[in-house]
């Protein structure tokens, strides 16, 4: 048995040939994103001609977050500046591509994170802005067409989001003083409470929240009375409660919380706003199909590829669908499939350079960790080699509010490629296991949550997957504040480390999160950790930092970071380097002049993959033909 050909870097990180297809409302065209003078841009594909058009101009940054309006004019996009996440909406004029984007949020300061296009509101925009004050998103209403924006509510202080229905009526979610989530209708200036959620339960709000289209109440994602999250329906009057749906043992998928690219587990008719699917995370993703013909076009869909559904856009008709699918072996395939003739057609791969059986798979593995708690993970072994005694990389989500799925990883395939075992593990903290799961961290950094990853090295270890001596930790965020848990706390587990955008000073990293991030910490930082204004917790957070063990730190260690980050400072690796290198510890430091909580640019994943590469292969091994010539 042998390995797989030698893929490159180049090859797993260089821009997609397209990406993240949205059907217009029409049906005749889908949008994309493509690259253009090494940039992601929104292209447009005519469906009948086949014929493609560029319709953005970034040279310095890629689009990564598009949406058509109502209008087939206009298209809107969201950019912000080399990763600082001051967020812009820009209009694109279809009719006049030529003519430069306009930005409909021209504020220095502020940011968009939040816009949102409603059936019931055609021509406009609602948008979470905080021009006013940098601290307070406002709800706004744009009009697409003018750019004017109207101010619908004004952010008292303590609304973490805001719905809108289509006959205007407003509601807020925010935070009580004890830390509560309270539902509130907005009535003439002031905020009249509807319904409260116990806040501990909810570390990352109450999501999803969707208004439905009668603008009597929002479906949402509720574990009152239940460990697992299902959906409801929220009377914005009462405040009652009324199951939708759910699964006997799946969350609803938790993935989009922070990430609008990722499948959202409302699945809405684009023309009505109706409900007619709900998405469930386990192993694999399961949908739930509320509409009769949802369902069926559902069936239809399933038959074009065995991956999950991902991205799913119709058109105004609901006949004409574009669909990509999550694999973990061929990533984001698409497809055209029209309901009414039933004929359908693959659209796009995005890396047809990439051969599905040169690709590792995805196991979902169950761990036991020490104190019984079952941890799921997922374990990717290289293919075309015995997997036994395998150098191996723990790879750690961030968040930790957060989980890792089935699917294709570039950053997994790359290094089973290099002959090396990956595992991701779900441990505690993480999302999608029910509330009990996510719970059982709290007070638990550098404690039983790193626990569970060293459990999951020895089961490894233990199953004869990974050599003890040969296993590297890398992770980024949160994940990056677990490396360095495990060269402090642990150094003798670990041959190697990769910090990515971590966090090094637990106290120092509250501190300078963004303003407008910190009314909204109580039941997730604050609840978790600790509050560093209180002398006793901030005690106990230092004594849960990497920088004040940094003295343990023996292990190789590679850091990486982009200056601009505004979620995990430049100042938590600055400093830790320093420390190290007035030892004398080996410590390799990246740094990106031009990145923010994560590497966007392809020229900068490339290098920082390169270097990666090279990292482990020094202190673990790996492939004997990572140091000949990549074949291509």
């Amino acid at each position: 048995m042998a390995l797989p050909e030698f893929i490159s870097v180049e090859d797993f990180f260089a821009a997609p040939l397209n990406a993240s297809p949205e059907i217009s409302p029409d049906g005749t065209k889908v949008a994309y994103l493509a690259p253009r003078k090494d940039r992601l841009n929104v292209w447009i594909h005519d469906l009948d001609s086949g014929a493609a058009r560029c319709v953005t101009a970034d040279e310095h940054r890629n689009v990564y977050h598009f949406r058509w309006t109502d209008d087939p004019r206009w298209l809107l996009y969201t950019q912000d500046n080399d990763g600082d996440e001051r967020w812009h909406l820009y209009r694109v004029d279809l009719d006049h591509p030529d003519t430069p984007a306009v930005d409909l949020t021209p504020f220095p300061a502020a940011t968009v994170i939040q816009f949102e296009l409603s059936p019931g509101r055609p021509g406009k925009a609602l948008l979470h802005l905080n021009n006013r004050k940098v601290e307070l998103f406002d709800l706004c209403e744009l009009d697409i067409a003018t750019g004017e924006l109207t101010v619908l509510a004004e952010n008292p202080g303590h609304v973490a989001a805001w719905m809108c229905g289509p006959g205007g009526a407003v509601f807020a979610r925010g935070l009580t003083a004890t830390g509560d989530i309270e539902f509130s209708r907005w009535e003439a200036g002031t905020l009249r409470p509807v319904a409260l959620f116990n806040g501990a339960d909810y570390p990352m709000g109450v999501w999803p929240l969707q208004p439905t289209p009668d603008g009597t109440g929002a479906w949402v994602g509720s574990n009152r009375g239940t460990d697992r999250t299902r959906l409801v329906r929220l009377d914005l009057s009462t405040g009652a409660e009324t199951e939708v749906d759910s699964h006997p043992t799946f969350d609803l998928d938790p993935r989009g919380a922070g990430a609008p690219v990722l499948p959202p587990p409302l699945i809405l008719d684009r023309r009505t706003g109706d409900l007619i699917g709900a998405r469930y995370l386990g192993e694999r993703q399961v949908i739930h199909a509320l509409d009769p013909r949802f369902a069926a076009v559902l069936d239809n869909l399933r038959k074009l590829s065995d991956g999950d559904p991902a991205a799913l856009s119709a058109d105004d008709s609901g006949q004409r669908w574009v669909v990509t699918f999550t694999h973990d072996r061929d990533p984001d395939v698409t497809y055209f499939y029209d309901h009414a003739t039933g004929q359908s057609r693959q659209l796009f791969r995005p890396y047809p350079h990439l051969d599905p059986a040169s690709m590792a798979p995805m196991r979902p593995v169950s761990i036991r960790a020490r104190d019984g708690l079952t941890l799921p993970a997922y374990l990717t072994v290289p293919v075309g080699i015995d997997p036994v005694g395998l150098p191996m990389v723990l790879l750690v989500h961030g968040g930790p509010w957060h989980r890792d799925s089935w699917g294709f990883d570039p950053a997994v395939q790359l290094l089973a490629n290099r002959g090396y075992a990956v595992l991701q593990v779900n441990f505690r903290g993480s999302t999608g296991y029910g509330k009990a799961h996510t719970k059982a961290a709290i007070g638990e950094f550098a404690g039983t949550m790193h626990d569970d990853l060293i459990d999951a090295v020895r089961w490894a270890v233990g199953q004869g997957y990974a050599d003890p001596h040969r296993v590297a930790i890398f992770g980024g965020s949160y994940g990056g504040y677990a490396a360095l848990v495990g060269v402090t706390f642990t150094p003798d587990i670990f041959a190697a480390a990769i910090d990515y955008v971590g966090i090094s000073n637990l106290a120092n990293f509250l501190r300078t999160i963004p303003s407008f991030a910190k009314p909204h910490t109580a039941n997730n930082w604050h609840l978790f950790v600790g509050d560093p204004d209180d002398p006793r917790q901030e005690a106990d957070m230092l004594a849960r930092s990497p920088i004040t063990l940094v003295d343990r730190i023996r292990t190789p260690l590679l850091v990486v970071q982009g200056a601009n980050d505004v979620r995990v400072v430049r100042a938590e690796s600055d400093n830790l380097v320093e420390a190290l290198r007035q030892r004398g510890v080996e410590v390799e430091y990246l740094l990106k002049e031009d990145e923010g909580h994560g590497f966007v640019n392809p020229e900068n994943q490339i290098e920082l993959f390169h270097t990666v590469e090279r990292f482990l292969a020094r202190h673990l091994g790996g492939r004997e033909s990572l140091r000949q010539s990549p074949i291509r």
